[in-house]
Protein backbone atom coordinates (compact mmCIF):
# COMPACT_ATOMS: atom_id res chain seq x y z
CA UNK A 1 0.00 0.00 0.00
CA UNK A 2 3.12 2.25 -0.63
CA UNK A 3 1.12 4.57 -2.45
CA UNK A 4 -2.06 4.68 -0.13
CA UNK A 5 -1.43 9.00 1.19
CA UNK A 6 -0.46 8.50 4.55
CA UNK A 7 -2.49 10.49 6.11
CA UNK A 8 -5.55 9.29 4.48
CA UNK A 9 -3.81 5.52 5.97
CA UNK A 10 -3.80 7.15 9.44
CA UNK A 11 -7.41 8.53 9.35
CA UNK A 12 -8.50 5.04 8.55
CA UNK A 13 -6.56 2.73 11.25
CA UNK A 14 -7.34 5.35 14.05
CA UNK A 15 -10.74 4.59 12.83
CA UNK A 16 -10.69 1.22 12.39
CA UNK A 17 -12.05 1.55 8.80
CA UNK A 18 -8.62 0.19 7.28
CA UNK A 19 -10.17 -3.08 6.06
CA UNK A 20 -11.50 -0.94 3.16
CA UNK A 21 -8.03 -1.42 1.64
CA UNK A 22 -8.30 -5.28 1.26
CA UNK A 23 -7.29 -5.86 -2.56
CA UNK A 24 -5.84 -2.76 -3.16
CA UNK A 25 -2.44 -3.93 -4.90
CA UNK A 26 -4.98 -5.51 -7.68
CA UNK A 27 -7.14 -2.41 -8.36
CA UNK A 28 -6.05 -0.94 -11.35
CA UNK A 29 -4.24 2.35 -11.15
CA UNK A 30 -7.23 4.88 -12.22
CA UNK A 31 -9.40 2.75 -9.84
CA UNK A 32 -7.00 3.68 -6.61
CA UNK A 33 -6.90 7.28 -7.41
CA UNK A 34 -11.12 7.24 -7.73
CA UNK A 35 -11.23 5.66 -4.30
CA UNK A 36 -8.74 7.62 -2.55
CA UNK A 37 -10.83 10.31 -3.22
CA UNK A 38 -13.60 8.96 -2.37
CA UNK A 39 -12.62 8.06 0.96
CA UNK A 40 -10.38 11.70 1.35
CA UNK A 41 -14.16 13.05 0.92
CA UNK A 42 -15.70 10.96 4.12
CA UNK A 43 -15.29 12.68 7.45
CA UNK A 44 -14.70 9.62 9.49
CA UNK A 45 -15.36 11.03 12.73
CA UNK A 46 -18.08 12.45 11.70
CA UNK A 47 -19.51 9.02 10.84
CA UNK A 48 -18.11 7.45 14.01
CA UNK A 49 -20.29 9.58 15.95
CA UNK A 50 -23.15 9.51 13.89
CA UNK A 51 -23.29 5.15 13.93
CA UNK A 52 -22.48 5.71 17.61
CA UNK A 53 -26.01 7.91 18.59
CA UNK A 54 -27.82 5.24 16.16
CA UNK A 55 -28.84 3.44 19.28
CA UNK A 56 -29.73 5.97 21.06
CA UNK A 57 -33.31 5.96 22.42
CA UNK A 58 -35.37 8.59 20.97
CA UNK A 59 -38.36 9.85 23.05
CA UNK A 60 -41.60 11.16 20.72
CA UNK A 61 -41.98 14.38 20.78
CA UNK A 62 -43.95 16.83 23.45
CA UNK A 63 -44.57 20.39 24.07
CA UNK A 64 -47.01 20.59 21.06
CA UNK A 65 -49.67 22.55 19.55
CA UNK A 66 -51.73 22.41 16.13
CA UNK A 67 -50.14 24.92 13.96
CA UNK A 68 -52.24 27.80 12.28
CA UNK A 69 -52.89 27.33 9.12
CA UNK A 70 -54.09 30.36 6.46
CA UNK A 71 -56.70 29.34 4.43
CA UNK A 72 -56.58 28.60 0.85
CA UNK A 73 -57.65 31.66 -1.07
CA UNK A 74 -55.32 34.69 -1.39
CA UNK A 75 -56.08 37.91 -0.78
CA UNK A 76 -55.90 40.39 -4.05
CA UNK A 77 -53.26 42.32 -2.22
CA UNK A 78 -50.99 39.18 -1.99
CA UNK A 79 -52.24 37.77 -5.39
CA UNK A 80 -50.80 41.20 -6.19
CA UNK A 81 -47.80 41.26 -4.14
CA UNK A 82 -46.56 37.58 -5.79
CA UNK A 83 -47.31 38.19 -9.80
CA UNK A 84 -44.85 41.46 -8.91
CA UNK A 85 -42.14 39.04 -7.26
CA UNK A 86 -42.31 36.94 -10.67
CA UNK A 87 -42.08 40.03 -12.71
CA UNK A 88 -39.29 41.31 -10.81
CA UNK A 89 -37.54 37.55 -11.55
CA UNK A 90 -37.23 37.56 -7.53
CA UNK A 91 -38.78 33.15 -7.37
CA UNK A 92 -36.71 30.20 -8.55
CA UNK A 93 -38.49 26.93 -8.55
CA UNK A 94 -36.37 24.16 -6.85
CA UNK A 95 -37.45 20.77 -8.40
CA UNK A 96 -36.49 17.50 -6.26
CA UNK A 97 -35.73 14.48 -8.85
CA UNK A 98 -32.39 12.39 -7.33
CA UNK A 99 -34.87 9.32 -7.17
CA UNK A 100 -35.17 6.39 -9.99
CA UNK A 101 -39.03 4.57 -11.18
CA UNK A 102 -37.78 1.49 -9.28
CA UNK A 103 -40.61 1.40 -7.06
CA UNK A 104 -43.15 1.76 -10.45
CA UNK A 105 -40.84 -0.94 -12.37
CA UNK A 106 -39.27 2.08 -14.23
CA UNK A 107 -35.39 1.96 -14.52
CA UNK A 108 -35.48 5.52 -15.83
CA UNK A 109 -35.51 8.93 -13.18
CA UNK A 110 -39.12 9.40 -11.86
CA UNK A 111 -39.44 12.55 -13.46
CA UNK A 112 -39.25 10.40 -16.93
CA UNK A 113 -42.74 8.66 -16.22
CA UNK A 114 -45.07 9.56 -18.45
CA UNK A 115 -48.47 10.71 -16.36
CA UNK A 116 -50.11 12.75 -19.44
CA UNK A 117 -53.82 11.35 -19.33
CA UNK A 118 -53.60 11.91 -22.88
CA UNK A 119 -50.71 13.21 -24.00
CA UNK A 120 -48.25 10.79 -22.56
CA UNK A 121 -46.38 13.97 -20.82
CA UNK A 122 -43.26 12.85 -18.77
CA UNK A 123 -42.97 14.65 -14.90
CA UNK A 124 -40.12 16.57 -16.04
CA UNK A 125 -42.15 17.85 -18.79
CA UNK A 126 -44.98 18.72 -17.14
CA UNK A 127 -43.08 20.55 -14.64
CA UNK A 128 -41.00 22.27 -17.16
CA UNK A 129 -44.07 23.36 -19.37
CA UNK A 130 -45.26 25.19 -15.85
CA UNK A 131 -41.80 27.10 -15.42
CA UNK A 132 -41.93 28.29 -19.18
CA UNK A 133 -45.55 29.39 -19.02
CA UNK A 134 -44.91 31.31 -16.05
CA UNK A 135 -41.57 33.39 -17.32
CA UNK A 136 -44.28 34.02 -20.36
CA UNK A 137 -47.03 35.56 -18.42
CA UNK A 138 -45.01 37.75 -16.06
CA UNK A 139 -42.50 38.34 -18.68
CA UNK A 140 -39.33 36.94 -16.26
CA UNK A 141 -38.15 33.42 -16.63
CA UNK A 142 -38.24 31.61 -13.99
CA UNK A 143 -34.30 30.07 -13.22
CA UNK A 144 -35.69 25.89 -12.89
CA UNK A 145 -33.19 24.56 -10.42
CA UNK A 146 -33.15 20.61 -10.69
CA UNK A 147 -31.48 18.42 -8.02
CA UNK A 148 -30.39 15.02 -8.97
CA UNK A 149 -28.70 12.43 -7.30
CA UNK A 150 -25.79 10.52 -9.02
CA UNK A 151 -28.68 7.33 -10.06
CA UNK A 152 -30.27 10.17 -11.96
CA UNK A 153 -27.76 12.68 -13.21
CA UNK A 154 -27.28 11.89 -16.35
CA UNK A 155 -30.20 10.93 -17.90
CA UNK A 156 -32.09 13.52 -16.12
CA UNK A 157 -29.25 16.05 -18.24
CA UNK A 158 -29.20 13.86 -21.39
CA UNK A 159 -33.43 13.93 -21.17
CA UNK A 160 -33.81 17.87 -20.73
CA UNK A 161 -31.06 18.35 -23.92
CA UNK A 162 -32.57 15.72 -25.72
CA UNK A 163 -36.33 17.80 -25.63
CA UNK A 164 -34.63 20.56 -26.26
CA UNK A 165 -35.48 22.20 -22.51
CA UNK A 166 -38.76 21.87 -22.96
CA UNK A 167 -38.41 25.87 -24.38
CA UNK A 168 -36.91 26.78 -21.96
CA UNK A 169 -33.43 28.65 -22.24
CA UNK A 170 -30.44 26.13 -21.48
CA UNK A 171 -29.01 28.66 -19.13
CA UNK A 172 -32.47 28.75 -17.01
CA UNK A 173 -31.83 25.41 -16.39
CA UNK A 174 -29.69 24.32 -13.42
CA UNK A 175 -28.49 21.28 -12.66
CA UNK A 176 -26.85 20.18 -9.64
CA UNK A 177 -26.52 17.09 -7.26
CA UNK A 178 -27.22 16.03 -3.99
CA UNK A 179 -24.50 14.86 -1.84
CA UNK A 180 -24.19 11.22 -0.69
CA UNK A 181 -23.30 9.68 2.48
CA UNK A 182 -21.23 6.16 2.67
CA UNK A 183 -23.80 2.65 4.86
CA UNK A 184 -22.05 1.29 7.76
CA UNK A 185 -22.29 -2.05 8.83
CA UNK A 186 -24.60 -1.70 11.99
CA UNK A 187 -23.07 -3.92 14.25
CA UNK A 188 -19.58 -2.89 14.10
CA UNK A 189 -19.70 1.07 12.30
CA UNK A 190 -17.37 -0.33 9.80
CA UNK A 191 -17.69 0.90 6.08
CA UNK A 192 -19.49 -0.79 3.83
CA UNK A 193 -18.34 -1.37 0.08
CA UNK A 194 -19.87 -1.81 -3.32
CA UNK A 195 -17.37 -3.86 -4.84
CA UNK A 196 -13.50 -3.36 -4.09
CA UNK A 197 -12.41 -0.28 -4.28
CA UNK A 198 -15.68 1.46 -4.20
CA UNK A 199 -17.50 2.38 -0.76
CA UNK A 200 -21.41 1.58 -0.80
CA UNK A 201 -22.45 5.59 -0.69
CA UNK A 202 -26.33 6.37 -1.17
CA UNK A 203 -27.90 9.67 -1.23
CA UNK A 204 -28.05 12.14 1.85
CA UNK A 205 -32.05 12.49 1.63
CA UNK A 206 -33.88 15.87 0.25
CA UNK A 207 -32.75 17.82 3.28
CA UNK A 208 -29.02 17.39 1.32
CA UNK A 209 -30.80 19.84 -1.38
CA UNK A 210 -30.06 22.73 0.77
CA UNK A 211 -26.36 21.84 1.36
CA UNK A 212 -25.89 21.69 -2.14
CA UNK A 213 -27.35 24.49 -3.30
CA UNK A 214 -24.56 26.07 -1.14
CA UNK A 215 -21.75 23.42 -2.19
CA UNK A 216 -22.40 24.13 -6.04
CA UNK A 217 -22.54 27.74 -6.33
CA UNK A 218 -26.19 27.76 -7.06
CA UNK A 219 -26.86 29.94 -3.97
CA UNK A 220 -24.55 32.49 -5.58
CA UNK A 221 -25.75 32.54 -8.58
CA UNK A 222 -29.08 32.99 -7.42
CA UNK A 223 -28.14 36.20 -5.74
CA UNK A 224 -26.18 37.27 -9.03
CA UNK A 225 -29.53 37.02 -10.82
CA UNK A 226 -31.88 38.94 -7.95
CA UNK A 227 -33.54 35.83 -6.56
CA UNK A 228 -34.79 36.58 -3.22
CA UNK A 229 -37.38 33.66 -2.73
CA UNK A 230 -36.63 29.75 -3.33
CA UNK A 231 -39.74 27.48 -4.36
CA UNK A 232 -38.86 24.08 -3.42
CA UNK A 233 -41.47 21.27 -4.55
CA UNK A 234 -40.61 17.06 -5.15
CA UNK A 235 -41.16 15.89 -8.90
CA UNK A 236 -43.34 13.17 -8.16
CA UNK A 237 -46.59 15.72 -7.59
CA UNK A 238 -47.96 17.10 -11.11
CA UNK A 239 -50.37 18.36 -10.01
CA UNK A 240 -48.76 21.22 -7.86
CA UNK A 241 -48.73 24.56 -8.67
CA UNK A 242 -45.34 25.73 -8.69
CA UNK A 243 -43.95 29.33 -7.86
CA UNK A 244 -47.89 29.50 -6.83
CA UNK A 245 -48.25 33.92 -6.71
CA UNK A 246 -50.56 33.65 -4.28
CA UNK A 247 -48.69 31.77 -2.02
CA UNK A 248 -45.75 33.94 -2.76
CA UNK A 249 -47.82 36.91 -2.03
CA UNK A 250 -48.37 36.04 1.47
CA UNK A 251 -44.77 34.47 2.02
CA UNK A 252 -43.78 38.07 1.02
CA UNK A 253 -46.19 39.84 2.97
CA UNK A 254 -45.37 37.68 6.43
CA UNK A 255 -42.10 38.56 5.77
CA UNK A 256 -41.69 34.74 6.14
CA UNK A 257 -38.36 32.90 6.22
CA UNK A 258 -39.78 29.47 5.68
CA UNK A 259 -43.16 28.70 4.67
CA UNK A 260 -45.16 25.37 3.50
CA UNK A 261 -48.49 24.74 2.24
CA UNK A 262 -50.93 21.95 4.00
CA UNK A 263 -52.92 19.57 2.53
CA UNK A 264 -55.45 18.40 5.48
CA UNK A 265 -55.37 15.07 6.62
CA UNK A 266 -58.62 12.87 6.06
CA UNK A 267 -57.75 10.03 8.20
CA UNK A 268 -55.78 9.59 11.59
CA UNK A 269 -53.61 6.36 9.96
CA UNK A 270 -52.31 8.52 6.74
CA UNK A 271 -49.03 8.45 6.21
CA UNK A 272 -48.04 11.49 5.93
CA UNK A 273 -45.79 14.07 8.05
CA UNK A 274 -47.72 16.40 10.13
CA UNK A 275 -46.89 20.19 10.76
CA UNK A 276 -47.40 21.18 14.49
CA UNK A 277 -45.83 23.70 16.89
CA UNK A 278 -43.29 22.45 18.73
CA UNK A 279 -41.60 24.75 21.43
CA UNK A 280 -43.16 27.76 20.07
CA UNK A 281 -41.82 27.02 16.48
CA UNK A 282 -42.92 25.66 13.28
CA UNK A 283 -41.87 21.97 13.26
CA UNK A 284 -43.01 18.91 11.17
CA UNK A 285 -43.81 15.40 13.14
CA UNK A 286 -43.33 12.38 11.36
CA UNK A 287 -46.28 9.73 11.32
CA UNK A 288 -44.47 6.99 12.53
CA UNK A 289 -43.40 9.67 15.73
CA UNK A 290 -46.78 10.96 16.70
CA UNK A 291 -48.66 9.32 19.13
CA UNK A 292 -51.26 7.23 18.33
CA UNK A 293 -53.68 9.16 20.53
CA UNK A 294 -53.09 13.18 18.96
CA UNK A 295 -52.97 11.50 15.79
CA UNK A 296 -56.24 10.30 16.75
CA UNK A 297 -57.42 13.50 18.55
CA UNK A 298 -60.52 15.97 17.11
CA UNK A 299 -61.41 18.85 17.14
CA UNK A 300 -65.53 19.58 18.46
CA UNK A 301 -66.42 20.16 14.84
CA UNK A 302 -64.84 16.44 14.28
CA UNK A 303 -61.96 17.56 12.66
CA UNK A 304 -58.53 15.91 13.11
CA UNK A 305 -56.89 18.16 15.90
CA UNK A 306 -53.19 17.65 14.04
CA UNK A 307 -54.32 17.43 10.74
CA UNK A 308 -51.97 19.73 8.64
CA UNK A 309 -50.32 17.16 6.28
CA UNK A 310 -47.43 17.49 4.31
CA UNK A 311 -47.52 17.52 0.63
CA UNK A 312 -43.44 18.79 0.28
CA UNK A 313 -44.12 22.05 -0.89
CA UNK A 314 -41.98 24.73 0.85
CA UNK A 315 -40.81 28.49 -0.48
CA UNK A 316 -38.05 29.62 1.47
CA UNK A 317 -36.02 33.61 1.51
CA UNK A 318 -32.73 33.38 -0.29
CA UNK A 319 -31.18 35.01 3.49
CA UNK A 320 -32.92 31.95 5.26
CA UNK A 321 -31.10 29.43 2.97
CA UNK A 322 -27.71 30.97 3.31
CA UNK A 323 -27.97 31.09 7.05
CA UNK A 324 -29.07 27.58 7.49
CA UNK A 325 -26.42 26.12 4.89
CA UNK A 326 -23.55 28.32 6.36
CA UNK A 327 -23.82 27.03 9.54
CA UNK A 328 -23.20 23.12 8.73
CA UNK A 329 -26.46 21.87 7.19
CA UNK A 330 -28.63 20.38 8.94
CA UNK A 331 -29.00 17.19 11.26
CA UNK A 332 -28.59 13.80 9.88
CA UNK A 333 -31.25 11.09 10.65
CA UNK A 334 -30.16 7.29 11.04
CA UNK A 335 -32.19 4.38 8.85
CA UNK A 336 -31.84 0.99 8.99
CA UNK A 337 -31.78 -1.12 5.72
CA UNK A 338 -30.55 -4.26 3.91
CA UNK A 339 -27.49 -3.49 2.50
CA UNK A 340 -25.81 -5.73 -0.68
CA UNK A 341 -22.17 -5.84 0.43
CA UNK A 342 -18.75 -7.10 -0.62
CA UNK A 343 -16.76 -8.57 1.71
CA UNK A 344 -13.02 -8.49 1.08
CA UNK A 345 -12.45 -11.46 3.96
CA UNK A 346 -15.01 -13.78 1.87
CA UNK A 347 -14.10 -12.16 -1.58
CA UNK A 348 -17.52 -12.10 -2.10
CA UNK A 349 -21.34 -10.05 -2.85
CA UNK A 350 -23.20 -10.63 -0.22
CA UNK A 351 -27.22 -9.53 -0.13
CA UNK A 352 -28.65 -9.83 3.06
CA UNK A 353 -32.66 -9.98 3.58
CA UNK A 354 -32.86 -8.26 7.09
CA UNK A 355 -31.14 -4.75 7.64
CA UNK A 356 -27.91 -5.11 7.92
CA UNK A 357 -26.88 -1.40 7.60
CA UNK A 358 -27.11 2.40 8.52
CA UNK A 359 -27.59 5.01 6.45
CA UNK A 360 -27.24 8.69 7.23
CA UNK A 361 -29.95 10.96 5.36
CA UNK A 362 -30.66 14.72 6.04
CA UNK A 363 -34.55 15.75 6.01
CA UNK A 364 -35.80 19.09 4.49
CA UNK A 365 -38.31 19.74 7.10
CA UNK A 366 -35.41 19.91 9.79
CA UNK A 367 -34.85 23.65 8.52
CA UNK A 368 -38.25 24.89 9.72
CA UNK A 369 -37.86 25.25 13.00
CA UNK A 370 -34.32 27.40 12.49
CA UNK A 371 -37.03 29.94 10.77
CA UNK A 372 -38.07 33.12 13.30
CA UNK A 373 -40.35 33.78 10.53
CA UNK A 374 -42.94 31.44 9.42
CA UNK A 375 -46.19 30.59 7.75
CA UNK A 376 -48.63 27.63 7.01
CA UNK A 377 -51.35 27.77 3.82
CA UNK A 378 -53.93 25.42 3.08
CA UNK A 379 -53.86 23.75 -0.44
CA UNK A 380 -56.66 22.31 -1.40
CA UNK A 381 -55.61 17.86 -2.06
CA UNK A 382 -58.15 17.86 -5.12
CA UNK A 383 -56.31 20.76 -6.75
CA UNK A 384 -52.74 20.52 -5.52
CA UNK A 385 -51.31 16.84 -4.22
CA UNK A 386 -51.83 13.88 -6.82
CA UNK A 387 -47.96 12.17 -5.69
CA UNK A 388 -46.70 8.96 -7.84
CA UNK A 389 -45.48 6.94 -5.51
CA UNK A 390 -46.81 3.19 -6.17
CA UNK A 391 -46.99 0.64 -9.16
CA UNK A 392 -50.89 0.40 -8.78
CA UNK A 393 -53.25 1.06 -6.16
CA UNK A 394 -53.23 4.62 -4.08
CA UNK A 395 -51.06 7.14 -5.41
CA UNK A 396 -50.13 5.17 -8.51
CA UNK A 397 -50.16 6.53 -12.41
CA UNK A 398 -53.44 5.78 -12.18
CA UNK A 399 -54.64 7.91 -9.31
CA UNK A 400 -52.19 10.86 -10.94
CA UNK A 401 -53.88 10.44 -14.22
CA UNK A 402 -57.31 10.56 -12.51
CA UNK A 403 -56.93 13.58 -10.63
CA UNK A 404 -55.18 15.53 -13.47
CA UNK A 405 -58.59 14.84 -15.38
CA UNK A 406 -60.85 16.11 -12.87
CA UNK A 407 -58.59 18.87 -12.00
CA UNK A 408 -58.94 19.73 -16.28
CA UNK A 409 -62.50 18.97 -16.10
CA UNK A 410 -63.40 21.73 -13.20
CA UNK A 411 -61.50 24.41 -15.37
CA UNK A 412 -63.44 23.40 -18.59
CA UNK A 413 -66.97 23.13 -16.55
CA UNK A 414 -66.03 26.57 -15.09
CA UNK A 415 -65.66 27.71 -18.75
CA UNK A 416 -68.99 26.12 -19.60
CA UNK A 417 -67.26 23.01 -21.15
CA UNK A 418 -68.96 19.82 -20.51
CA UNK A 419 -66.51 16.67 -21.18
CA UNK A 420 -68.86 14.07 -21.35
CA UNK A 421 -66.59 11.58 -19.18
CA UNK A 422 -63.61 11.80 -21.91
CA UNK A 423 -60.62 12.25 -20.35
CA UNK A 424 -59.20 15.94 -20.99
CA UNK A 425 -55.79 17.50 -20.50
CA UNK A 426 -54.84 21.10 -20.55
CA UNK A 427 -51.44 21.48 -21.15
CA UNK A 428 -49.64 24.40 -19.31
CA UNK A 429 -48.48 26.21 -22.37
CA UNK A 430 -52.52 26.72 -23.14
CA UNK A 431 -53.33 27.30 -19.46
CA UNK A 432 -51.77 27.72 -15.89
CA UNK A 433 -55.46 28.10 -14.25
CA UNK A 434 -59.11 27.77 -14.81
CA UNK A 435 -59.21 31.38 -15.33
CA UNK A 436 -56.97 31.49 -17.98
CA UNK A 437 -58.21 28.49 -20.03
CA UNK A 438 -61.44 30.63 -19.73
CA UNK A 439 -59.99 33.16 -21.50
CA UNK A 440 -58.58 30.70 -24.03
CA UNK A 441 -61.06 28.71 -24.98
CA UNK A 442 -62.70 29.06 -28.32
CA UNK A 443 -66.24 29.72 -28.82
CA UNK A 444 -68.80 26.83 -28.67
CA UNK A 445 -66.03 24.28 -28.24
CA UNK A 446 -66.70 21.12 -27.44
CA UNK A 447 -64.61 17.68 -26.44
CA UNK A 448 -66.11 14.70 -28.14
CA UNK A 449 -63.64 12.34 -27.44
CA UNK A 450 -59.80 11.90 -25.35
CA UNK A 451 -58.80 16.00 -25.53
CA UNK A 452 -55.27 17.47 -24.90
CA UNK A 453 -55.73 21.37 -25.20
CA UNK A 454 -51.69 22.46 -25.92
Amino acid sequence: MTDVPTDLLDRLRAHGQDHVLAGWQDLPRARRAAFVAQLSAVDLAELAALAARAHDAHPPPTDLAPIPVAPADPSPADLARGEEALRRGEVAALMVAGGQGSRLGFDKPKGMYPVGPVSGATLFQLHAEKILALGRRYGKPVPFLVMTSPATDGDTRDYFREHRFFGLRPSDVIFFQQGTMPAVDAATGRLLLEEPGKLFLSPNGHGGTLTALAECGVLAELKTRGVRHVYYFQVDNPLLKVCDPGFVGRHVAADSEASSKVVFKEKPEEKVGVFAVVGGRCGLIEYSDLPKDLAAAREPDGTLRFRAGSPAIHLFSLAFLDRVTSTGGLPYHVARKAVPYWDPEALATVAPTTPNALKFERFVFDALPLADRWLAVEARRAEEFAPLKNASGADSAETVRAALVAEHARWLAAAGVRTGGHPVEVSPLFALDADALKRQIPAGFQVTGPTHLR
